[in-house]
Order: structure tokens, then C-alpha cells, then sequence
């Protein structure tokens, strides 16, 4: 990955407060014992084991990344599901792209400093590759974060962060 940017899991301190109250109020929704494994994990950027005990719960990432950027999401903030360790875990150690980000279609969300959509790229079974789409964003320099995106069903899988 470029130096001007980083790969970012769910943070240790949103997990222990999503695993009590998620971003809509909600405990926790679904908890299962993950039989196949392979679910995507935003805690940790992998993919479960299988027989992990896994949750499902809401999250905004913009709206929490506001509040640490001082940016206003407005119209743009989002609340969608994501699966977690129950537990704590490891987290993402980086550096890099995670496997577990990976995929045959994604989109890549710009944002600026402010907290405004500012564009997007998607990318189709490898092309661009990840690594290029966030490069070429990461060139405009009013991107201050990315969102890398499922096409399918749009589910958040990671931030990314100009550094």
C-alpha cells in the first residue's frame, strides 16, 4: 500500500461498545456459532473459523469516523451490518491490503476532510486491482478516506485513511 494512506479494521474501543450497543441501538443481533466459517470479519479484516462464535451488528463507519475527524457525514451517514468476534480478537496488524478485503467486485468510496462524498471507483474482477484504485484516489488530495465496499449488497469491509 502507498505510504499516503493506511488499511483500517473496526477500532478495539467501537468493538467493545458494538458488542454491548450496536450503532442502531441494538444488542447485538445474531449470534452464531459460524459452522463453515468464511464469513468476513471487520474486526479483525479476516474471515472466520470454522465453529467461531460470531456476531452481527450495525455500524456506521463514517458517523464514527466524524467523530474523530470533526467532519459532518450529513446525508451520507450510513448504518449497516457487520459481522465481529464475540470475543475480542487480534484486530488487523497490517500493512498492506487484508485478505479477508478481497474480492471479485468491490467499490472504493472517497471522502473528503469535511465528511462529503467526493467520488468512487469500482473495481471488477481485479481490475483496477485494489492497490490501484486506492492509489489513483489517494492522488486527488482532497481525499482524506476511502470506504472499500461489497458491489452485491453494499456492506462496508474497511476504511482507509490518508496518513
Amino acid at each position: 500500500m502507498d505510504e499516503n494512506h493506511e488499511m483500517r479494521a473496526i477500532a478495539p474501543e467501537a468493538l467493545k461498545q458494538l458488542r454491548i450497543t450496536d450503532d442502531a441501538g441494538n444488542p447485538p443481533r445474531l449470534v452464531v456459532e459460524d459452522e463453515e466459517g468464511g464469513s468476513p470479519m471487520r474486526c479483525c479484516l479476516g474471515r472466520s473459523r470454522p465453529h467461531e462464535t460470531i456476531a452481527l451488528v450495525s455500524y456506521a463507519p463514517l458517523r464514527r469516523w466524524a467523530r474523530e475527524t470533526g467532519a459532518t457525514p450529513g446525508p451520507y451517514n450510513e448504518v449497516g451490518p457487520v459481522f465481529i468476534h464475540l470475543d475480542e480478537c487480534d484486530g488487523w496488524t497490517g500493512p498492506g491490503i487484508a485478505d479477508g478485503v478481497r474480492g471479485r467486485r468491490r467499490v472504493l468510496r472517497a471522502y473528503t476532510a469535511e465528511g462529503n462524498i467526493l467520488g468512487g471507483r469500482l473495481l471488477n474482477d481485479g481490475e483496477p486491482t485494489i492497490e490501484e484504485g486506492l492509489a489513483e484516489l489517494y492522488g486527488d488530495p482532497r481525499v482524506a478516506a476511502v470506504h472499500v465496499r461489497a458491489v452485491e449488497f453494499g456492506c462496508f469491509l474497511a476504511e482507509t485513511r490518508r496518513v
